[in-house]
C-alpha cells in the first residue's frame, strides 16, 4: 500500500484529489429484509489477514497525512448493502467471492434461513458492509517531496 500511495502521489495532477473508497471489516450484519422492515440474524466473522490489510491501509493513509504530504479534506463511513433472493444464493456468492475475507458461522446461517422462511414473500437476504470514503489532496501541489 505504501508503494502504491507513493506512485499515486507521483502521478497526481496539481490540485488533483485522491479518493480512498473501500470496505472496512466490522463484523458486517447479516439480515433478512422486506418491504417495511428487517431482522438482523447475526454477524459475519472477519478473517485475520484482511483485518491486518485494513490496519495497514489505515496506517499508510495516516502516515501520509501526518507527514504533511496529503491532507484529508473529509472522511465518511456509510453502509453498502449486498442483496440476494435466497440464503442459498448468498452462501454460494460468499463461498465463491469472499471466503478469504469473511466467514458466516453455522448458527448465523440457521438463523438466516429461519427468519427468511418466516418472512413475507418479498423477503430478501442481505449483508450490510461498512464502507469508507475519504478525499485527500496534496499539501503543496506541484512540489516534489
Amino acid at each position: 500500500m505504501v508503494h502504491a500511495l507513493g506512485e499515486i502521489r507521483r502521478v497526481l495532477s496539481p490540485n488533483g484529489a485522491l479518493v480512498d473508497l473501500r470496505p472496512l471489516l466490522n463484523r458486517w450484519p447479516v439480515e433478512v429484509s422486506w418491504s417495511n422492515g428487517f431482522d438482523e440474524v447475526g454477524r459475519a466473522t472477519d478473517l485475520i489477514e484482511p483485518l491486518a490489510d485494513d490496519a495497514a491501509a489505515n496506517a499508510a493513509m495516516a502516515e501520509l497525512s501526518s507527514s504533511g504530504a496529503l491532507s484529508c479534506e473529509g472522511e465518511e463511513e456509510f453502509s453498502l448493502f449486498y442483496y440476494w433472493d435466497t440464503p442459498k444464493e448468498m452462501e454460494t456468492y460468499i463461498s465463491e467471492n469472499w471466503s478469504d475475507v469473511i466467514a458466516i458461522e453455522d448458527p448465523v446461517w440457521v438463523n438466516l434461513r429461519t427468519s427468511w422462511a418466516s418472512a413475507g414473500a418479498d423477503a430478501r437476504v442481505r449483508l450490510r458492509m461498512k464502507m469508507l470514503i475519504a478525499c485527500y489532496r496534496e499539501q503543496n501541489p506541484g512540489q516534489s517531496s
